[in-house]
């Protein structure tokens, strides 16, 4: 049976009325959804911004040691020698502490094998290269074995060394560097590290350190 022609006229009506509500509601929507995200990204940009005018004091992981300070000694686990090291047992030598955030990533990769590449110069500085991420021993004998590394690389799988350096973000180690002179003293910290050229950085501030120490 067909239904009255008012019946479907008004019914029409009340179509039209309804669409107009939800052409309404959608504006509406619309202008809210655009001012919340003016509102996230002008709230990124001032973060941006601040990190950017303080980085050279604190780390993103944290505050990271103070400079002319005895470093923060740790002992953990690595797959050379003993199989754990300690700050402590490079007394007499310079050492290049750095920090990064996985095993076998394209960025950690590359500065392990420029530090690799560089390591005949740090031996000649009398200078020590150690390697912190929270990968495990195992990990790190897989990695050290794929990319032929011949410097340690410590397990910190729970954080406690890259918390003393204020380079742990979240559950992952923030890559982040430090020189430490042969009496146990940080002289130098690195928290914006270019994993193509960190290894030239450290060399040359290295020079610098070196030749002005006593």
């Amino acid at each position: 049976m067909e239904l009255p022609f008012h019946i479907f006229l008004l019914g029409s009506k009340n179509l039209l009325t309804y669409a107009k509500y939800l052409l309404a509601i959608l504006i509406e929507n619309m202008i809210f959804y655009q001012r919340l995200i003016s509102i996230v990204l002008a709230s990124c940009f001032a973060i941006i911004s601040w990190l950017s005018l303080t980085s050279n004091v604190i780390a993103i992981g944290g505050q990271p040691p103070l400079l002319n300070q005895a470093a923060p000694e740790f002992t953990l686990p690595t797959n050379t020698g003993d199989g754990s090291i300690s700050l402590s047992d490079f007394r007499g030598k310079w050492v290049v502490l750095y920090f990064y955030p996985k095993d076998f990533t394209s960025g950690c990769t590359i500065e392990a094998q420029h530090f690799q590449q560089d390591l005949p110069k740090y031996i000649n500085k009398n200078t020590q290269v150690i390697g912190i991420s929270t990968d495990s021993v195992d990990s790190h004998a897989e990695f050290c074995d794929s990319e032929g590394l011949k410097f340690p690389l410590l397990a910190d799988t729970k954080g406690e060394a890259s918390r003393a350096y204020g380079s742990w973000i979240g559950f992952i180690s923030v890559r982040h560097s430090f020189i430490i002179d042969p009496h146990g003293i940080l002289r130098k910290t690195f928290v914006k590290v270019n994993p193509i050229m960190h290894s030239q950085e450290v060399l040359a501030n290295l020079d610098e350190l070196q030749a002005v120490w006593e």
